[in-house]
């Protein structure tokens, strides 16, 4: 756990903490708004959070050579998080109201 300094440590905690409330809160603003899209949002962003959580399970065991493992994974999952959230963006993007002159209404 001495790979990183308190303040860092700090720091990479409470990413995590705060990408964990952001996809609690867009969940339940797609429930208020009765828009699905935002859910798939949510889902979008659990990708970036396991990235995330492995790199703070391989700073807590002081960048382990036997869990190096985990830097293949959290590169991968970072990946494919960027393309879930970009899926996730394009879903709430389409979900859009348009009126029917094809013009996009103002939220």
């Amino acid at each position: 756990m001495n790979a990183l300094s308190i303040p860092t440590w700090i720091v990479h905690v409470s990413s995590v903490i705060e990408w964990i409330a952001a996809i609690v809160l867009i969940w339940r603003y797609g429930d208020l708004t009765d828009n699905p899209s935002w859910r798939a949002l949510s889902w979008g962003m659990l990708p970036a959070l396991v990235s995330a959580m492995c790199a703070c399970t391989w700073h807590f065991f002081d960048n382990a050579p036997r869990l190096e493992w985990l830097v293949t994974v959290q590169a991968a999952t970072t990946v494919i998080g960027n393309c879930t959230l970009c899926a996730g963006a394009w879903w709430i993007w389409r979900s859009r109201p348009i009126d029917p002159s094809g013009s996009e209404k103002d939220l």
